[in-house]
């Protein structure tokens, strides 16, 4: 299955069980910084295990695989799970939106977007910028500090850095910007 039709698949469940997501990760990064290839498709969502389930049951269990058990327990954990494309080897990671000030005002500003032709909503640029900065304190990679290096290439007028500066600094991420805006020569 091509990426567009993943995409309206999903979403097109989500909404049905009235699931309030957003998109970020790569395709974010894509939509905001320099492309990469990707076959990740990352969605944070707000949902009782009840939605999840409604959810998965509009999914064809011929073209997609999960493990209805694991998205009821990351539901009740706020942690993630994901969903394999049996045909395009598409991996998408539903992660359930975590507690806290920050993450429900992230969750709130979500705009819409598109990719592939297929309407979505995602995450803000400056949220993406907040979000990979938080992943690469916890060790996932220096290509999250790389994508909002690109991020801020592309879009360092357009952003709003009182937003990010007090986010960086309320969740002490002050040594992870400090290398992407090197990084970025901003």
């Amino acid at each position: 299955m091509n990426p567009a039709e993943v995409f309206r698949q999903i979403t097109q469940a989500l909404d049905q069980a009235g699931i309030p997501y957003m998109l970020t990760g790569s395709f974010a990064s894509n939509l905001y910084g320099a492309a990469r290839a990707t076959q990740d498709i990352d969605l944070v969502i707000s949902a009782s295990p009840d939605q999840i389930q409604k959810a998965l049951g509009y999914l064809s269990s011929k073209d997609y695989y999960y493990d209805l058990q694991d998205a009821v327990e990351a539901s009740r954990l706020k942690s993630m799970f994901n969903i394999l494309d049996m045909a395009g080897g598409w991996k998408i990671d539903l992660i359930f939106m975590k507690p806290g000030e920050y993450h429900r005002e992230a969750f709130s500003r979500r705009v819409p977007s598109e990719i592939d032709g297929v309407p979505l909503v995602a995450v803000t640029a400056e949220d993406l910028i907040i979000a990979k900065l938080d992943w690469a304190r916890m060790g996932e990679s220096l290509r999250q500090i790389h994508d909002v290096a690109g991020v801020l290439k592309l879009r360092h007028d357009l952003l709003d850095h009182a937003y990010i500066e007090k986010w960086v600094k309320e969740l002490d991420l002050t040594s992870q910007w400090a290398h992407a805006r090197q990084l970025a020569g901003v």
